[in-house]
């Protein structure tokens, strides 16, 4: 009789090998042998899904593979929680690693959800679905996976076994356009989770659930197509209740693509959170070891340009890593003959329109001129206006009184407008306010762009704003790039406009509309109609007002 070498040293090097994919977060791929070709995951035709319902495996269909939940529980965990709860979460990682060598995924995924949930309003994480997560899903999302269904005119339930559905359903519904989404719930206690994850097969039922509700209304004989992965329970839960399933494997989901940013079904223009980076267990390590160090720096930086003359305060910034791209100056200053035409009043000031990108636009505007500038703001925490190294006007959302405060300021000095009136972070331009139009007949645009590799400088969380251009600062190389423009003019009679006599304010308009298709054009940024209403609305639930403003 033989005997059988033991298992044990294999069984022993798999669990090494399990354990440096988890710790280093990366999961590597086979490379496939010349003699074997991956086969093209098949999806069913366009005619097949036409007037039916898909049920769509999220994780097992729709996502790339491999995709890890660590970071989307940690992006929960520092933006609806805090950098304290997030740094709870990174400390367990250990923890959570040994349970999945030990094969204990569920109990995995629930611990993750108390240390993250616990305590937590159910509005403020519903907010964090919506505002935050989206980006960084759409980053995982396949190409082939969405055109799949996406846009065959059928009724598509998603459902998610890794993800808690409240992480899930703001990304599913707004961007990929879904009808219902099925997953595992959170339990929770007066408008706050109390963390515990139900079981799996609970969220499942939910499946079949939904599936007969929905079929009830539809012909006999259509039934339900499921698109699912290979691996997990949704695969057998699916198989079940639908009449067609399509089933991917994981050797042909790896030859996948991940999906362009112009093939979103819903366009990314907006997204909040603090955090510009994938927080996986490496990343957010770093970012816990250089925070300390980060806060430092920061509070240099606000300190050498809230103090210094620009000559000294730019090198100095540049010194900690900070950079600062003047890609083209300033034009020459016109003679005094065209200084008195183009300014109404009289003065001497020029206007200077940017895009917004932070809320230190102005004043790298001013770095740039070398010299004093006045901002006017709206909405901006009255601790932001105290700190601010320039000069700040505070407008009051009334046309007439706005209009006169901008001429006297005008009249005064230089003046730097950003008529988007709020900022946006990625790729686009947002509709412009016509006003500044209104006050010369000439303004010099100014293309501003930033880069950023931790935090986001940009917020629209209630109470935390005025912390914006120091979390810019935080960042270990923080980037802006300026490019003055030649000047455009805005008078009425150009272009063979109409004057504003017959037209009300349709000329300044069709000005506003000019300088945004300039600046777009510099920076290579998509125009939109988008407005601050639209911004706000769509991430915090409000107008984006602060305490202290007028609105009228």
């Amino acid at each position: 009789m033989v005997k059988k070498p033991s298992a044990l040293p294999r069984s022993l090097l798999s669990l090494r090998r399990l354990l440096r994919r988890s710790i280093s977060g990366r999961h590597h791929r086979r490379t496939a042998t010349p003699a074997r070709a991956a086969a093209p995951a098949a999806g069913p035709p366009q005619e097949k899904l036409k007037g039916r319902t898909v049920v769509v495996d999220v994780e097992g269909w729709l996502m790339r593979s491999p995709l890890s939940a660590f970071p989307y529980f940690m992006l929960v965990a520092v933006e609806a929680g805090g950098f304290l709860r997030g740094l709870l979460l990174l400390l367990m990682h250990p923890a959570l690693c040994l349970l999945a060598l030990l094969g204990l995924d569920d109990l995995r995924l629930k611990v993750m959800a108390m240390v993250t949930l616990f305590g937590l309003r159910e509005k403020k994480v519903a907010r964090i679905s919506k505002a935050v997560l989206p980006k960084f899903f759409l980053e995982d999302v396949a190409m082939e996976g969405l055109e799949a269904f996406h846009d065959k005119k059928a009724t598509v339930v998603a459902v998610t076994s890794t993800f808690p559905r409240v992480m899930v359903q703001g990304f599913l519904e707004e961007y990929i356009g879904v009808d219902a989404v099925v997953g595992r719930e959170v339990a929770a206690v007066a408008g706050r989770y109390v963390g515990f994850l139900e079981e799996e097969h609970a969220g499942m039922e939910r499946v079949g659930a939904l599936l007969k509700e929905m079929e009830g209304t539809r012909s006999e004989g259509d039934g339900a197509v499921g698109l699912v992965g290979a691996a997990g329970t949704v695969h057998h839960v699916v198989s079940r209740y639908c009449k067609e399933t399509y089933v991917l494997s994981e050797a042909d989901k790896r030859a996948w693509q991940p999906l362009p940013r112009d093939k979103y079904p819903t366009k990314l223009i907006f997204h909040d959170g603090r955090l510009a980076f994938r927080p996986t267990f490496s990343a957010a390590l770093a970012m816990y070891a250089y925070l300390p160090w980060g806060i430092i720096v920061a509070a240099f930086r606000c300190l050498a340009f809230g103090v210094l003359p620009y000559r000294l305060s730019v090198p100095l910034a540049a010194a900690t890593g900070m950079r600062s791209r003047l890609v083209a100056g300033p034009p020459s200053p016109p003679d005094a003959t065209a200084a008195q035409k183009n300014q109404p009043s009289g003065g001497p000031g020029r206007l200077y329109v940017c895009n917004h990108r932070t809320l230190l636009d102005p004043i790298t505007v001013a770095a740039g001129l070398n010299k004093p500038v006045t901002a006017v703001t709206y909405s901006v925490s009255p601790v932001s206006e105290l700190l601010a190294p320039i000069r700040t006007a505070r407008l009051t959302r009334d046309r007439g009184e706005d209009r006169r405060r901008m001429a006297a300021l005008l009249a005064r000095g230089d003046l730097v407008v950003c008529p988007e009136g709020t900022t946006c972070r990625e790729p686009y331009l947002l509709r412009f306010s016509p006003l500044f139009a209104e006050l010369t007949a000439e303004v010099t645009p100014v293309a501003l762009d930033t880069s950023v590799d931790m935090f986001y400088g940009t917020s629209t969380k209630p109470g935390a704003k005025w912390l914006d251009p120091f979390y810019f600062m935080m960042n270990s190389r923080p980037e802006y790039r300026v490019e003055f423009l030649e000047p455009v003019a805005t008078a009425p009679a150009a272009e063979g406009e109409e004057g504003s006599s017959e037209h009300g304010h349709g000329h300044s308009i069709q000005a506003a509309n000019r300088v945004q298709r300039v600046l777009g054009e510099a920076l290579g940024f998509e125009l939109t109609g988008k407005t601050r209403k639209d911004k706000y609305m769509m991430l915090a639930g409000n107008e984006g007002v602060v305490a202290g403003d007028a609105k009228k």
